[in-house]
């Protein structure tokens, strides 16, 4: 096994140990909300924005001579994906919300509905899928940027989890993290084994995107979450810095 297959499988294996000990990590479980889950969203959103869109620019380009299409409907098509996923994830963040709502008011509970928690679940298995077959397939294929990738992922699975785990602890705990284990170790077992063409991997990079955006933005954002500023810029601020530092190391 050659080294760089082991620093992916040493990836995968850090982000599969986030979704089974996020329940264990008690600092984050405070109001107001924890500085560091601030600081790992504002690393968040600065992946989003240094690394995520102009990788969708790239992948444009990609589907603008896989279809020969002319470069501004390429360019849409991509940002529809990207789209597609926003809505998809919003659509079951919604459906959480209501179904909550619906049990608090006539059962006293402050859970959802099991149904709607395990579509959560799925979704969120096939966001992880994605990400981590992307360990192995990426549009910027540089140590230093794998480096950012994996780390912005890491904190980005930490928000969601705790996020996902507080919806429904119990399920969670029994059922809900391997799940999203297993999901985390298939996506890097099927990178090792299927090479997607370019497209399949501009179409999965939009999706994912889109995925990621939301949720990031779900999960600290609503003012109800009491976040902190500072920690957040401080998280956007230093992983643009890194970014914007990669970029120079690799043009000088």
């Amino acid at each position: 096994m050659s080294a760089g297959v082991l620093v992916t499988l040493a990836m995968a294996l850090a982000f599969a140990a986030t979704h089974i000990f996020v329940g264990e990590l008690r600092f984050l479980d405070r109001t107001p909300r924890s500085k560091w889950l601030s600081f790992a969203g504002g690393v968040a959103v600065g992946y989003v924005f240094m690394h995520v869109l102009p990788e969708l620019g790239a992948h444009a380009a990609t589907f603008e001579m896989a279809t020969g299409f002319d470069a501004t409907l390429a360019e849409g098509l991509v940002y529809t994906l990207s789209l597609a996923g926003l809505a998809l994830f919003y659509g079951l963040e919604r459906a959480l919300a209501v179904s909550t709502d619906e049990r608090r008011a006539t059962e006293g509970r402050d859970r959802p509905h099991h149904g709607v928690f395990w579509l959560h679940i799925a979704a969120s298995a096939l966001l992880i899928l994605v990400i981590t077959y992307l360990l192995s397939h990426r549009e910027d294929t540089s140590p230093l940027g794998l480096v950012l990738y994996f780390a912005a992922m890491l904190l980005h699975f930490v928000t969601a989890d705790f996020g996902s785990r507080s919806d429904h602890p119990e399920l969670y705990d029994a059922k809900g993290r391997w799940v999203l284990v297993a999901a985390t170790l298939g996506g890097w077992a099927l990178g090792r084994v299927i090479e997607l063409p370019e497209i399949a991997i501009g179409c999965l990079f939009a999706f994912l995107a889109g995925g990621v955006m939301l949720l990031v933005l779900k999960e600290e954002l609503p003012e109800n979450r009491k976040s902190f500023f500072l920690p957040f810029l401080g998280g956007a601020v230093l992983y643009a810095g890194l970014v914007l530092a990669e970029t120079y190391h690799v043009s000088a």
